[in-house]
């Protein structure tokens, strides 16, 4: 199997949910250290052979030039944006193959990996809770797994958690907005008006501006059918902002993904300069042959 490591998350939930950890020259290094045992946990899980992350390098990317409403670095804590270089250098430390997005961002890089490589495994498995990422999933080939709650998602799961097949979630995205992005959506439009609406239609531009043309009942539909019509351009546009692009990484073989282990002695040596003494000595998992 495949692992897709949303390594930004990782860092977030090690921020919050660590305790602080300081080097010995004195930086925040809490969130690295907890994203290397979560890592080494998923490392020591046999049933993967190939991982590989993904983190945001910049916070901004391609969409900041099509909304100036974006989501930006705004509010991040300055520890913990020092932190996104450590992370990189830990996970290549661990031997996984990292991908830093600049242009795009890491939710960008793990959509074009399952899209490229679900053929070449029995399952890809994006190691994120991100509900941008759920439109990635087809079938049982290509899930999410929320590691918080230790919840996978095949296409079924998807459809029952969002109340749409998963190729729809960007369209659900645009209608009720995701404010962890900055998309503020149609007015008026909730989840579960929209969830019926997409349900019936496929696409939102699939969705009439005429209420009597909707294929579903639904209380509201002409204050919706309204609203919608009369902000066409922005809800397209909030389409592409949560629409993940599949073009975002450089050609790639499959093995070169293939997690090949990581030699003890550059691992030791990077935790003993952030001061993690006890991870240092902690031997590495050894992969299958």
């Amino acid at each position: 199997m495949l692992a897709l490591v949303d390594a930004t998350f990782e860092l977030f939930r090690a921020y919050y949910g660590q305790p602080s950890a300081r080097a010995p020259d004195g930086r925040e290094v809490g969130a690295v250290r907890g994203l290397i045992r979560s890592t080494l946990g998923l490392l020591r899980d046999p049933a993967f052979t190939h991982i590989a992350a993904a983190t945001d390098h910049v916070i901004e990317s391609f969409r900041n030039r099509l909304f100036a409403g974006y989501k930006t670095g705004e509010g991040m804590p300055p520890d913990l944006w020092a932190q996104f270089p450590l992370a990189e250098d830990a996970l290549r430390a661990l031997g996984l193959v990292v991908w830093p997005m600049v242009e795009f961002e890491a939710d960008d890089a793990l959509a074009s990996a399952a899209a490229r490589h679900a053929r070449s495994t029995d399952c890809v498995v994006i190691m994120s809770p991100d509900k941008d990422l759920a439109q990635c999933v087809r079938g049982e080939r290509i899930v999410t797994y929320d590691r918080i709650r230790r919840t996978r998602y095949d296409a079924a799961a998807v459809q029952v958690k969002f109340g749409v097949a998963p190729e729809a979630i960007p369209d659900l995205l645009a209608l009720v907005g995701d404010s962890a992005d900055g998309i503020p959506g149609i007015p008026g439009w909730g989840r579960k008006s929209a969830a019926v609406a997409l349900t019936a239609h496929g696409r939102l531009e699939d969705i009439p501006d005429d209420p009597a043309a909707w294929r579903v009942s639904l209380r509201g539909r002409d204050r919706l059918a309204a609203a919608l019509a009369s902000r066409r351009a922005d809800a397209q546009l909030f389409k592409t902002l949560a629409t993940l692009r599949l073009d975002a990484l450089p050609p790639a073989g499959f093995e070169e993904l293939r997690w090949r282990g990581a030699p003890q002695p550059a691992f030791s040596s990077f935790c003993r300069e952030l001061g993690f003494t006890d991870l240092a000595a902690t031997p590495l998992p050894v992969p299958d042959a």
